[in-house]
């Protein structure tokens, strides 16, 4: 087997079996490419499973967060049907390792995202926008790992849940819309989509560009998860978690203890 076959392997068990590894290699460092081509063949082994691409994911958008890893760029993940909760859907908590949630903006893609989109208006590319959380949850142990690990990774991405469309059109500008991350109705983050790129509809172009330099994708009607609005915070055992983006509205998801459900499948 490859070397991004035997990473993708390992960490597409601990994701299904919910138990932690190692870093993917602790004496030399893996490339970007590498990590790039095990998150494909991790997704590859997920697809073949029944799954089905529902769109991409950036991750360290926040300026602060990627300062703290040491990453001067954004990175990109895959989304699956597999990952998909409704709003007001059931995750449960026992399918996942040390998961986090925190409020993001969603984008609806009305074009295909290629070379060609840095000269596009925005209103050409998205159809959509709508407040969404997003479960991350690294598959390695502590929560510790280093950029091209989590990009292997399939940038931590767990489950993510959508609350209304709002038209591109009718949603005004949403460069520095207030957030709230509320876990059982008492407040345990603010911030701004300001903190998403200076403006999440920067992501669009982010996306854009690491997809046609990575291998990815996009295409019209796919979801693009611009990125984190507030710090991450722990998924309780049980409870409710809700996201609120001044003026787009708010998504929520419960949690249990997996007794009701199998992960995100299990969405109600």
């Amino acid at each position: 087997m490859s070397t991004d076959a035997v990473y993708a392997a390992a960490l597409d068990t601990a994701q299904r079996t919910a138990a932690p590894i190692n870093q993917l290699s602790p004496t030399e460092e893996v490339d970007l490419a590498t990590a790039y081509a095990t998150q494909h063949a991790l997704i590859a082994r997920r697809v073949a499973r029944g799954e089905h691409i529902t769109g991409v994911k950036l991750g360290f958008t926040s300026q602060a967060k990627a300062q703290q890893m040491g990453v001067h760029d954004v990175i990109l993940g895959t989304l699956t049907d597999a990952m998909r909760l409704d709003d007001d859907g059931v995750f449960a908590r026992r399918s996942a390792i040390h998961p986090r949630i925190e409020p993001e903006v969603a984008y609806l893609l009305r074009a295909d995202l290629d070379a060609s989109a840095v000269d596009r208006p925005l209103s050409e590319l998205v159809a959509a926008v709508a407040p969404a959380l997003e479960i991350i949850d690294s598959r390695y142990r502590d929560f510790r790992f280093s950029l091209a690990d989590v990009v292997a990774d399939n940038a931590s991405a767990a489950a993510y849940a959508i609350g209304p469309w709002t038209p591109l059109d009718r949603a005004g500008a949403i460069d520095n819309r207030a957030v709230r991350l509320e876990v059982d109705g008492r407040i345990a983050a603010t911030g701004s989509t300001a903190a998403i790129l200076g403006d999440p509809g920067r992501a669009i172009l982010a996306a854009a560009r690491l997809g046609a330099r990575h291998g990815f994708v996009l295409r019209a009607g796919m979801v693009l998860l611009a990125g984190a609005a507030t710090a991450a915070v722990p998924l309780p055992d049980r409870g409710v978690v809700e996201a609120t983006v001044t003026g787009l509205g708010g998504v929520t998801i419960r949690t249990d203890d997996g007794s009701a459900s199998s992960g995100p499948k299990g969405a109600s």
